[in-house]
């Protein structure tokens, strides 16, 4: 009788556009071992299958607020695959009723035992706050992926299919152990590789069926695979377990079909491919994914136009991706490292050079340019550093700086453009008001090139007597001072902010920063030098005290290496 219930199920919901009520939901109190249930999931093609769980036992508190129900599954493959990746969210119902989704399992286990998550915790967790489209919020680093400790095991969330099209294999082997740690295992191959096509039959995503989250589609294209676990209305809930646990989201959804399963003793998941588009996932919560059927979501158009130094045709890459205050810029860094791993060598001495355009919701758009060189890794380098400009303006929370496009002009050379600091010197030691010093250095790059460049400073009027200092440097130096201010006092506005990025030094020149060893405050994002005694004790308790002031920064000329090294010189200002 279940079976044929179940069945009929199956068959309601495939059509185009059939609504069925939700299942009872039964409370955790109430499951007890012993009791035995049906799963609903997906094997083969997009037809959902039925798999036996018996229930084991009850692992209450293991986290805050977090109970697990044990079970044994059975059924269709599982005695040859075990729990399977992208098994994440398949229901599990008692009597008809849902108690919840299968989320974690035992690593290297002979059986097929999963951990399932109450399906309250899941409807609890995803409805915090509202599924409206989420506002901007600050970002951290990508989290761990959970586990928790069962007896003398430990029992984890099963690891998310992170399927990866277009990419170089050197790009999942770069990323990999950050993705992994995070729960989301880097696969090369189909599920991200096919497009998703409108959902003209109108269909309705259905519990037990395979969906696919979409962050990146076009030339490069990535998917995270789960399962659904539980419909009411136009609302979704999947997964039975964090994506990355980043809170209110926006990330298109679309349905998926299994083309085969692959099964081993280490790793065993689903092989699938999107279909149709559904939806939006909108919470990503500790517990559950969840969001709406039939929402659409604003993507980023990314461009990418790799060049070579030695000219020939450019190479375009053209993909959308999603606005995420973690996956944006993770996306961006893995985008930057394959197109040019897939053109280009990222071993042995070489030289990157990027100019980025992000077009903003409001006022013109932010530019900036790098060069990155390096015997080793150059590639990787500009990847991340490239980046960072993206990830600060996602992870912001200022609307005015949500991103609507990207574009990247890069260029590589097989060669390393690099000059060293060799000397600093000043054109005379002291010094009086309205005098000007010049500093002189002198930059020493391959096979005995010599670079100098000169910058010239009028001591301004007024000055008072003592030691002033000049310290020539590289961009990434000045720019650890200027980022060690930032996070004391963070922006308070999107003019700070879109001041601070286009403040960004570059690595392609050298810097002379005039300072003075005397205290100053950083304000509201400002910088006051030389504070007279009442106004610094008025301020103290909403700034920031700096050990140095600066009073100045002179870029020197441009040029196409890049420039590193420090050194300080000393000028004695006489009254």
């Amino acid at each position: 009788m279940r079976n044929l219930l179940f069945l009929l199920a199956v068959l309601a919901g495939g059509g185009a556009a059939a609504q069925t009520s939700p299942p009872a939901l039964m409370p955790l109190a109430d499951v007890k071992p012993g009791m035995t249930g049906a799963g609903r999931t997906v094997f083969a093609g997009g037809q959902v299958e039925e798999f036996q769980a018996e229930i084991l036992g009850i692992l209450e508190n293991v986290g805050p607020k977090q109970s697990i129900i044990l079970a044994r599954l059975s059924g269709g493959p599982l005695e040859k695959t075990g729990v399977l990746q992208g098994m994440s969210g398949s229901p599990v119902y008692i009597d008809g009723k849902l108690i919840g989704a299968v989320a974690l399992s035992f690593a290297f286990s002979k059986e097929p035992i999963a951990g399932i998550r109450p399906i309250a915790e899941m409807i609890d967790a995803a409805s915090g706050t509202s599924l409206a489209p989420p506002p901007a919020a600050t970002g951290a680093a990508l989290p761990q992926r959970a586990e928790f400790q069962a007896g003398s095991a430990k029992l984890v969330e099963i690891a998310t299919p992170f399927w990866m099209a277009g990419f170089s294999r050197s790009t999942l082997d770069h990323f990999g152990p950050v993705l992994r740690n995070a729960g989301l295992e880097p696969v090369q191959g189909a599920s991200g590789g096919g497009q998703p096509t409108p959902n003209t039959a109108n269909r309705r995503p259905q519990p037990g069926e395979m969906i696919s989250v979409q962050l990146m589609t076009g030339d490069l294209s990535v998917g995270a695979d789960g399962t659904v676990t539980h419909v009411d209305g136009d609302r979704i809930w999947a997964f039975g377990h964090r994506f990355l646990a980043g809170g209110e989201t926006a990330m298109p959804f679309a349905r998926a079909e299994v083309m085969t399963l692959l099964a081993s003793q280490n790793l065993s998941f689903k092989i699938s491919t999107p279909r149709e588009w559904m939806g939006a996932i909108r919470q990503d919560r500790s517990a559950a994914i969840a969001g709406r059927i039939g929402e659409k979501v604003e993507m980023i158009p990314l461009r990418l136009t790799l060049r070579r130094e030695t000219g020939g045709a450019p190479r375009d890459y053209r993909m959308q991706m999603v606005r995420d205050r973690l996956f944006t810029p993770l996306l961006l860094q893995m985008a930057l490292f394959s197109a040019v791993d897939a053109t280009e060598r990222t071993a042995g001495a070489g030289a990157v050079t990027v100019h980025a355009r992000a077009a903003v919701a409001e006022g013109p758009p932010l530019t900036w340019s790098n060069t990155f060189s390096a015997e080793l890794g150059a590639p990787q380098l500009m990847a991340a550093l490239a980046a960072a400009p993206v990830s600060t303006m996602v992870q912001s929370g200022f609307a005015s700086l949500e991103i609507r496009a990207l574009d990247f002009d890069i260029e590589v050379a097989d060669r390393t453009r690099a000059l060293a600091l060799d000397n600093a010197w000043t054109s005379r030691k002291e010094a009086r008001p309205g005098d000007t010093v010049t500093i002189h250095t002198q930059w020493a790059g391959e096979s005995g090139q010599l670079v100098t460049h000169s910058a010239n400073y009028t001591i301004p009027t007024g000055m008072v007597a003592g030691p002033l200092f000049f310290t020539v440097t590289d961009a990434p130096s000045s720019n650890i001072v200027e980022f060690r201010q930032f996070l004391s006092a963070p922006p308070r506005s999107a003019e700070q902010m879109r001041e601070f990025l286009s403040g960004l030094r570059v690595p392609n020149r050298g810097y002379v920063r005039v300072w003075r060893q005397q205290p100053s405050l950083m304000v509201a994002g400002e910088t006051l030098p030389a504070i007279p005694p009442s106004a610094a004790l008025t301020l103290a308790r909403t700034s920031s005290q700096l050990g140095a002031s600066k009073i100045a920064e002179i870029p020197l000329p441009q040029g196409n290496s890049v420039y590193s090294g420090s050194k300080t010189v000393q000028v004695e200002v006489k009254e």
